[in-house]
């Protein structure tokens, strides 16, 4: 036996050898809190500059029109931001409660009759009209589905999002080469534009993602990648029956422990 080996005692085990840890440097630490700090602070600032831009770019146009007897600022020494949004609330929602009587259905009819006149204003009026009732009803089925089609070749998949069944002519003329067509919009990135394919819903792949996610994961260009939402998978039928086999049956257990008594 060496020499360290006769030195340790009987029993005692040698201490392990203890690597030293190389600690972050100065410039190391600085350089993490900066980027923390971009992390944290990024996405407030850019948040807060887009909603001021929106109150502003409001107030600008709204502003003029308010009448001086009628605008705080005129009383007050300083400026209200967002006076111009809440004037446009206001407004919007006394028009609403006056087109839901009578008299506004009557204007409305009237209004809308003569809009129906005008050979180019009518057709610009009635498409945007039917895109705000059918994004906002409430048992609408528009942009409620996100799914992947084979687009624009197969093998490449596309993300894209239902709008609705196919219109019935597209039916009638695919009749025997396609059933049950929907319109799937395929937006691009970030979602400025997009394609409207007219896709057989068997050919259609429906996520298990909200719409919410899917223009997240559109809009960073696949960056923001949503959280899988896939439920746990169900323990296999081959090895639930092997491990109900080696254990024994809770009747005959009960059985037994009635007898034992």
């Amino acid at each position: 036996m060496s020499g360290d080996q006769t030195d340790l005692k009987k029993g005692q085990t040698p201490e392990p050898v203890r690597h030293r840890r190389e600690g972050i440097g100065f410039m190391g630490r600085l350089r993490a809190y900066f980027l923390a700090g971009i992390l944290v602070t990024a996405p407030i600032a850019i948040t807060a500059y887009i909603a001021w831009w929106f109150v502003s770019l409001i107030d600008g146009y709204i502003r003029p029109f308010i009448p001086s007897t009628y605008n705080p600022e005129n009383y007050l020494p300083f400026s209200i931001p967002g006076i111009g949004v809440l004037v446009v609330i206001v407004v919007v929602t006394l028009i609403g409660a006056f087109a839901a009587g009578y008299v506004g259905r009557l204007v409305l009819s009237v209004g809308e009759g003569a809009v129906g006149r005008m050979p180019v204003v009518r057709s610009v009026y009635g498409v945007v009209k039917q895109i705000f009732e059918t994004v906002l009803a409430k048992k609408s089925n528009a942009f409620r589905e996100v799914v992947v089609i084979q687009y624009p070749r197969p093998g490449v998949w596309s993300l894209g999002f239902i709008t609705g069944n196919a219109h019935p002519e597209v039916q009638l003329r695919l009749d025997g080469q396609a059933d049950d067509m929907v319109n799937v919009f395929i937006p691009c990135a970030p979602p400025t534009a997009g394609y409207l394919a007219m896709v057989p819903r068997r050919e259609v792949t429906v996520l298990n993602m909200s719409v919410e996610d899917g223009l997240k994961l559109v809009m960073s260009g696949g960056i923001v990648v949503p959280p899988e939402r896939r439920p746990a998978l169900a323990e296999p039928v081959e090895s639930r029956s092997a491990s109900d086999g080696n254990q024994p049956d809770r009747k005959v257990l009960a059985a037994a422990s009635r007898s034992n008594r």
